[in-house]
């Protein structure tokens, strides 16, 4: 079992910079596929970024990528995705998610087991 809190939305102007956190419980933090989603108003969620818990290796979706950065800090049992270049259309709930293990790095949500709450990301024009 894993819990995940997310921290660090806001409002910011575009072309902005924001540093998402998300701390996990549990013990075996290092064991598990991190990844973070979001989820713009009336549409579905989606897939951000993930990365590996062994080797760290990351992935992105292709609208962030060279602006996102994912990372994770095992000792502190914490991801992080930090945002640059922010645009309006990065507007969205931010969300954390977690899978136990798995060898490669899922893109589809029904892979993940456990989700935070949420955090808000409102960039203005």
């Amino acid at each position: 079992q894993v819990q995940l809190v997310e921290s660090g939305g806001g409002l910011v102007q575009a072309g902005g910079s924001l540093r998402l956190s998300c701390v996990a419980s549990g013990r075996t933090f290092s064991s598990y596929v991190m990844g973070w989603f979001r989820q713009a108003p009336g549409k579905e969620r989606e897939f951000v970024a993930s990365i590996h818990w062994n080797d760290y290796s990351t992935r992105y979706t292709d609208s962030v990528k060279g602006r996102f950065t994912i990372s994770r800090d095992n000792a502190k049992n914490t991801v992080y995705l930090q945002m640059s270049s922010l645009k309006p259309e990065d507007t969205a709930v931010y969300y954390c998610a977690a899978v136990y293990g798995l060898r490669y790095l899922p893109t589809d949500l029904a892979e993940y087991g456990y989700w935070g709450q949420g955090t808000q990301v409102t960039v203005s024009s």
